[in-house]
């Protein structure tokens, strides 16, 4: 049995290692421009920081969530190294755009090289920051530590109402999530 079980997970690594990069979407300056005019003053800051890799730990981290209470909060666990996280990221992309006058959202980078976490955020750029996360304090301290990707749901309140394990394989299915929890 425990043969058996070491092939299964080698077999899955394997095709996670095997996937090729999706093609990114990032919006252009001036899609953005157009989809967060008129944000409010604390998603606006947030934008502000768009594609940035910021420390400060789970503190800094656990600063913003509460300073984010008022809007729900999208946050997903995610690494360059990771194949599904990378798969997931061009629906992000989207996602966060569309609705990024209204969510905020927010990324942190568990278990990661700071260079390699710039050089894939450079290739899909994202519209909100990501928290570095090496030690995964932050992401347990939510509840979406050890396994990547995983995306928290918060709502308006602050208050963690859903955990999604896995990538996000189409934005259909992120903005229902989001609507079913954390509207």
């Amino acid at each position: 049995m425990r043969t058996v079980l070491t092939v299964l997970a080698c077999a899955a690594v394997l095709v996670g290692c095997g996937q090729s990069d999706p093609k990114s979407a990032a919006p252009d300056k001036a899609e953005i421009a157009k989809a967060f005019a008129g944000s409010p003053p604390k998603l606006a800051k947030l934008h502000g920081e768009a594609n940035e890799l910021l420390g400060g730990g789970k503190d800094a981290f656990q600063a913003r969530l509460a300073d984010l209470r008022g809007y729900p909060v999208v946050v997903n666990s995610w690494g360059s190294w990771c194949a599904p996280c990378r798969g997931e990221f061009p629906v992000f992309q989207k996602v966060s755009t569309q609705l990024g006058r209204l969510v905020a959202f927010l990324g942190l980078d568990g278990r990661d090289n700071d260079g390699e976490a710039q050089k894939f955020m450079k290739k899909f750029p994202l519209t909100y920051p990501s928290y570095k996360d090496p030690d995964v304090k932050s992401a347990l301290s939510i509840h979406a530590g050890g396994f990547y990707p995983t995306t928290t749901f918060f709502n308006a309140k602050g208050k963690l109402v859903y955990t999604h394990p896995g990538p996000y394989n189409s934005a259909k299915d992120l903005i229902a999530d989001i609507r079913r929890y954390a509207g």
